[in-house]
């Protein structure tokens, strides 16, 4: 369940950097409270993963899909560039993760 609980957190980190960027340096108002909101369920949800897994793996998975989510977000929804490289290097942080999470104890 702990799991879950930090894919979550990492959705809900991803919504706060979408918010954030919705939100024009805090001038709009309706992002700039999802943005506050998104980052007190995702710290809250990480704190109570947490309590039952090891700190190093659990953030890096926490900021791992935080990353992953808000890139391919930028690139799907935002317009971003894609580029080969940029593809790569989150097809790395997804290999990092998924390797912490194999060398990691469980």
């Amino acid at each position: 369940m702990a799991w879950v609980i930090i894919v979550v957190a990492g959705l809900f980190e991803v919504a706060m950097a979408y918010s954030l960027k919705m939100s024009d340096g805090f001038s709009a108002p309706l992002p700039s409270v999802g943005f506050a909101v998104f980052a007190v369920l995702s710290f809250g949800l990480l704190a109570l993963g947490l309590r039952s897994l090891e700190v190093g793996t659990a953030y890096a998975v926490w900021t791992g899909i935080g990353a992953v989510g808000t890139a391919t977000l930028g690139i799907l929804v935002l317009g971003e560039d894609a580029s080969f490289l940029k593809i790569a290097s989150i097809l790395l942080i997804v290999a990092g993760v998924v390797g912490l999470n194999l060398a990691g104890g469980h």
